[in-house]
């Protein structure tokens, strides 16, 4: 394998997930000669080929596991609500974070609000990686303690960002912001200093902040999964990526390491063994590591189609309203092995196709006469710890209408299966199944076994978010674990101006995760640091949070809309009293 000759990050690269050992990515080796890799983990590594030698990006040239999934971002008083400033007046239970680190992977942050600065000015910033700044790469020790090196984007440590504020104009020295401002709204909620004159405080004001800037999903990638316009979608292989550098910074500084995820997407099983799942799942061999999902905004998106064939049914008959000016998106179905079905389609003009049968390893591509709408169905047994069947429908200019998805069983024990459309934000609003089901919404990386998972509530009156993700995961497990404010939720927004820190107010799951997050880290302060509970671990973490949760005796716990209760960290800490 050779050195990439350009910027493994720039459109010029196609990114490849490649599973170290896997025989069924043999077809990706031919590429290993004229690319290069960049290493996630033990089981997993980024494999960048020049766009220009690549074949047409489809399922019939590449498997689906190997094409980076998109992921979108999760938003469109709270503090006392959440327990957390009553343990703050507590001398006895006090923490705020102090020798922690929260690490956001996002869309950046104003390391220039003082809202992430000590009394002094000094920034609480250990380091940021913007992935998005052209750069030949660093490399940094890995939590292994081996040298590794990361190919794009440009780290700034803390020096350099004190350097930055010192000076007068501190995007000379770090040039890294924040466009979007998700990542910043989301760093103040969880780990913003205390501000009086703005009566606002953060769930953990006193932590360290490790910060990854995506880099906004490459264009063929956009293209290939038809993303609407205006949507910001991330990669999955950057994603992963961020988690290996944060690791590394809390590998730097031996603090303990809490990972706040604001970003979701509706691709995969819903079992939390998509890929990036899988890479949280592994973090569960680190003591003093946890990683805190955003449960979804997808309940009440109509973006969920759960069926049960009878066994006397010859089919079961999905309607998908399609909106106007749809582009194109992917419908996925879901099994589980050895359970087996095939589709066929009625357009909205009456065009039928029969039962599509199954030939594995083979696309089959159905054009539409009439309506000009194209579709391609793919079916993949999914291995590698999935045990799944995927059934893949892509629409490409798709006619509005009501078309009809029609599910036939080949193989089946219980009948059911689930059909996902993209999250809110990648399809029209108006491209819906229905009959669609509320549950199982969770979104990817949420319905990870290790991550924390939060739903999402109003501190107002402690109701449900209409849109927030329900449980459980497909396979059954209790998701989410708990619901934290996120509705109307205080924090800092950005600016244009210089000097200028706005303060907004915005809802969403997003919200509800930096809520919980920050409470996690005052856990680890009290417990590791303040040597309270020196092995405190994640599980251990997640027990203390559930055992302290408020629950309403109207509601059976643990819930598919609410875990184990609404977050009270002042409880979780009372309890660990008794």
């Amino acid at each position: 394998m050779t050195d990439c000759t350009g910027s493994p990050s720039s459109e010029d690269y196609a990114d490849f997930l490649y599973r170290h050992g896997n025989s069924s990515l043999s077809d990706l080796e031919r590429f290993t000669e004229n690319g290069c890799f960049s290493y996630i983990n033990e089981e997993f590594a980024v494999l960048h080929v020049p766009l220009r030698e690549i074949a047409p990006i489809s399922l019939q040239n590449y498997p689906y596991s190997s094409i980076p999934a998109l992921y979108g971002l999760l938003d469109s008083t709270s503090m006392e609500a959440s327990g957390i400033l009553p343990a703050f007046r507590q001398p006895a239970l006090n923490s705020r974070g102090e020798g922690v680190i929260i690490g956001f992977i996002d869309t950046g942050i104003d390391y220039t609000n003082p809202l992430f600065q000590n009394p002094d000015g000094s920034t609480r910033i250990l380091g940021i990686w913007d992935q998005t700044l052209n750069g030949d790469g660093f490399e940094v020790t890995g939590s292994s303690g081996f040298p590794f090196r990361f190919l794009y984007g440009r780290e700034f440590l803390q020096a350099s960002i004190n350097e930055a504020l010192r000076s007068e104009d501190p995007l000379q020295v770090v040039p890294s912001a924040d466009e979007n401002g998700h990542g910043t709204f989301l760093a103040g909620i969880a780990a913003g200093s205390e501000a009086p004159d703005m009566s606002f405080i953060g769930a953990a004001p006193s932590c360290y902040l490790g910060v990854v800037k995506l880099k906004p999903a490459k264009r063929y990638l956009r293209e290939f999964y038809r993303i609407q316009d205006d949507a910001a979608a991330f990669q999955s292989t950057d994603i992963m990526m961020g988690i290996t550098w944060l690791l590394s910074l809390a590998f730097r500084y031996a603090m303990p390491l809490v990972i706040c995820l604001g970003v979701g997407s509706n691709q995969g099983g819903h079992d939390g063994f998509s890929p990036l799942a899988r890479v949280i799942n592994r973090l569960q061999i680190f003591l003093g590591v946890s990683v805190i999902c955003a449960a979804g905004n997808e309940a009440g998106r109509h973006h969920h189609y759960v069926g049960q064939i009878p066994e006397t049914a010859a089919y079961d008959e999905a309607e998908l309203r399609v909106g106007e000016k749809e582009r194109g998106f992917d419908v996925e179905l879901w099994a589980n092995l050895p359970e087996i079905y095939t589709v066929g389609l009625v357009s909205p003009a009456g065009e039928s196709i029969d039962r599509i049968p199954l030939r594995p390893g083979e696309t089959e591509t159905v054009r539409f006469a009439i309506e000009r709408s194209t579709v391609t169905v793919v079916y993949e047994n999914i291995i590698g710890g999935q045990n799944s069947y995927l059934a893949l429908l892509r629409f490409t200019d798709p006619s509005p209408g009501i078309w009809r998805i029609r599910v036939y069983p080949t193989v089946t024990i219980t009948g059911i299966y689930h059909m996902w459309l993209p999250i809110h934000g990648f399809v029209r609003d108006d491209t819906v199944f229905l009959r669609s089901d509320p549950f199982t919404t969770i979104t990817s990386p949420g319905n990870s076994p290790f991550a924390i998972t939060a739903s999402t509530c109003s501190h107002l009156n402690e109701s449900l978010y209409i849109h927030s993700s329900r449980g459980y995961t497909r396979d059954g497990r209790i998701k989410p674990d708990l619901a934290a404010p996120g509705v109307e939720v205080y924090g800092p927004g950005i600016s244009s101006v210089p000097g200028v820190y706005p303060m907004l107010r915005a809802t969403g799951s997003s919200a509800a995760a930096a809520h919980l997050a920050g409470a996690v880290a005052d856990l680890y302060s009290w417990g590791y640091v303040n040597g309270n509970d020196p092995y405190i671990s994640n599980s251990v973490v997640k027990a203390y949070l559930t055992r302290g949760a408020k629950r309403n005796p109207s509601y059976t716990y643990p819930s598919r809309e609410w875990g184990y209760g609404i977050l009270d960290l002042y409880q979780a800490l009372l309890s660990l009293r008794n």
